[in-house]
């Protein structure tokens, strides 16, 4: 998870996107705001997973307190909200290699020659299972935190972080709804914990912990990356200071010129390219297993399921791949600029859904453990509930400021939120057809769900996937 929000990434494009476009020197606050309300959600979302281990993520929560139509119209919308992410991570990483390596290089190559290198390298990478992606991102994540804390530090012994700010006319200044997304935009990804609970060793206590360690620690660590670079250029001055340099994306750079010098700035391009690489493996590996869940249980092909022996979904990483890359060549065909067209439209959607999911989930939580007249109040209701209410209001802000979210007010990318209600559409049109048509398959949705649920011995229920990936062709579907 933890690779997918890729910090150096989130701070040098979203944060600075947020301070330029947002609340200025106030996202300090909305990173503080949006960590507590994911927190609360986290709550729930713990103890719903203790008794789930399925690789659908949000799609699972849902089906298990929902009920199956309104799983289906999740699913969707994680397939499209993570593919459309993914397609916009390859044009992201496309125009910073092609950016960046010219600058440090001398090397001039089209963004989508990066961009394809860079594809092909994380295919062959996340085919390796997740204990090999773990050790990999964790590489790239303990590197580019640590030269944000070097910054950081520098920053503090040098001018101190100002208070200013906190204060409520900076904190509530700009557009803190905007603020607020672009903070929330920096978490997405936050239930990939979650979609790798098959492949986990002990899912019911290490995805809980996984979850809250992760959450917390990219809240207070935007936070306090921000109020360095806000208490750098001056708190009053953030927004006008980051607008300044938005198109190319380098303040954080400019900053680290003043602050680090010429040869960590260097080493801090090098570890961007190394955070973007790994934020589109780990973004891959999310949308590649809610393709895999849904073609497990026969909601798209079947063949789609098809694993490898280490567990890790095969024909789905291809059809993934194939369509961000497909989404990102038609951009490059028509001469687009990527950071200005294909990036924005194509994340900001990303971000809307998943910030669905988030409430979708929330939801499902707390209608579940009402049903099971679960008398664990604070964990199961009032903070689950909390956090829906966040996430509500944040997903309201991003629909009615989705063009800022896109970075662009074209016809067609306004048109983009309402993918969300063909795929709502979609999902109860399906549920209705597959209930009446085809009752197997509807039916079989609890099945899948109830086969990788809590048992009595939960270690040989996860063994007992991995030894039915082996054994068949197929993976998991082999046997449903």
């Amino acid at each position: 998870m933890l690779a997918a929000v890729a910090p150096l990434t989130g701070i040098v494009v979203v944060a600075m996107l947020g301070v330029a476009f947002g609340n200025g020197g106030g996202m300090v606050c909305s990173f503080l705001a949006v960590t507590v309300v994911l927190l609360l959600f986290s709550v729930g979302y713990a103890q719903m997973s203790k008794q789930i281990v399925n690789a659908g993520g949000f799609y699972s929560f849902v089906l298990k307190g929902l009920g199956r139509p309104a799983a289906l119209v999740t699913g969707l919308i994680a397939m499209i909200g993570y593919n459309f992410f993914v397609a916009g991570a390859v044009g992201t990483i496309g125009f910073f290699f092609q950016s960046l390596v010219g600058e440090l290089t001398g090397i001039e190559l089209h963004w989508f020659v990066w961009a394809l290198a860079c594809v092909i390298g994380a295919f062959v990478l996340t085919r390796q299972g997740i204990d090999f992606s773990a050790r990999a991102l964790g590489i790239a994540l303990v590197l580019e935190v640590s030269i944000l804390v070097v910054f950081d530090i520098a920053v503090f012994v040098r001018n101190g972080f100002s208070f200013a700010a906190f204060d409520p006319s900076i904190a509530f200044g700009g557009s803190m709804g905007v603020g607020l997304l672009f903070a929330a935009t920096v978490f997405v990804g936050v239930e990939a914990t979650g979609l790798f609970s098959e492949e986990a060793r002990d899912p019911h206590r290490t995805i809980p912990r996984a979850t809250f360690a992760a959450v917390g620690f990219i809240g207070v660590f935007a936070a306090v990356t921000t109020w360095a670079i806000v208490s750098a250029v001056g708190a009053a001055n953030a927004g006008s200071v980051a607008l300044e340099h938005a198109a190319t994306g380098d303040l954080v750079f400019a900053l680290s010129q003043q602050y680090l010098g010429t040869a960590l700035t260097d080493v801090m391009m090098v570890l961007l390219l190394m955070s973007l690489f790994a934020a589109l493996m780990a973004l891959h590996n999310s949308a590649t297993r809610y393709i895999y869940s849904l073609s497990r249980a026969q909601i798209l092909p079947k063949a789609l399921s098809s694993t490898r022996r280490n567990g890790v979904p095969q024909r789905a990483s291809v059809a993934q791949f194939a369509f961000a890359v497909g989404v990102a060549g038609s951009f490059a065909v028509l001469g687009l600029d990527p950071l200005a067209t294909l990036v924005p439209s194509m994340t900001g959607f990303g971000t809307l859904g998943i910030l669905v999911l988030q409430a979708l989930a929330a939801l499902a939580v707390v209608v579940h453990f009402r049903r099971a007249h679960d008398h664990r109040l604070w964990r199961t209701f009032v903070a689950p509930l909390l956090g829906l209410i966040g996430l509500t209001v944040i997903v309201a802000l991003a629909i009615t400021n989705f063009t800022t979210l896109a970075g662009s007010d074209a016809p067609l990318v306004a048109l983009l939120p309402w993918l969300l209600m063909v795929a709502i559409a979609g999902g109860l049109g399906l549920a209705a057809f597959l209930r009446r048509h085809r009752p197997q398959i509807y039916n079989g949705l609890n099945t899948d769900l109830e086969r990788f649920g809590l048992g009595d011995d939960r270690t040989h229920v996860s063994g007992a996937v991995r030894q039915g990936d082996n054994a068949h062709p197929e993976g998991v579907a082999g046997a449903s």
